[in-house]
């Protein structure tokens, strides 16, 4: 799936879907050198336990990691190159953090689209498809649920496929020419 420097794709999907390692996947199909851009930040020792054996798997596996949590534009705008292929994992923890951070949700998923059509090589972004569910009870979780609808709306537009994984199986929901 990763046909050119100017391929970006949207891999959606639900908690424990298999999207993380499908995505892991087309980077690894790439034949490009891998970067990991994890955005996870761990509030927990399970959370930190999760990090630590993710960090682990992609050290063996030759992946360059980058760990941001909040300037994900940032980072996109520094690491790209044309010869690597980097994962985004995921856009739902870097929304989260920014969230909880109080950012301005809108201004934020702005310069990261800005990045994204700027970006010098091939990425895969991960993110979790959060609008299949019931309404959330609280104003929060609505805010988030909406802000993580737009932001998938707006990558997924600036992208050039889009998979949905369910179960471990992916549906192509967008690719050139389609």
């Amino acid at each position: 799936m990763v046909d050119s420097p100017h391929t970006c794709t949207l891999v959606l999907g639900g908690a424990r879907s298999g999207k993380s390692r499908h995505a892991e996947g087309l980077c690894r199909e790439s034949g490009l050198s891998k970067l990991y851009i994890a955005t996870a930040a761990a509030h927990d020792s399970e959370m930190e336990e999760r990090i630590d054996a993710h960090k682990s798997m992609r050290a063996a596996e030759g992946w360059q990691t980058i760990e941001e949590q909040h300037d994900l534009a940032g980072k996109l705008a520094s690491s790209l190159a044309s010869d690597r292929i980097a994962l985004v994992d995921c856009l739902t923890l870097w929304l989260t953090n920014r969230l909880l951070a109080d950012a301005d949700l809108a201004a934020e998923t702005d310069r990261l689209c800005e990045a994204i059509e700027r970006r010098a090589g091939p990425v895969v972004f991960v993110s979790n498809e959060t609008g299949l569910g019931i309404v959330p009870e609280n104003a929060l979780a609505r805010r988030f649920r909406d802000a993580q609808g737009i932001l998938n709306q707006r990558v997924a537009a600036l992208s050039t496929h889009v998979h949905l994984v369910a179960a471990g199986l992916p549906l192509v929901l967008k690719e050139p020419n389609s």
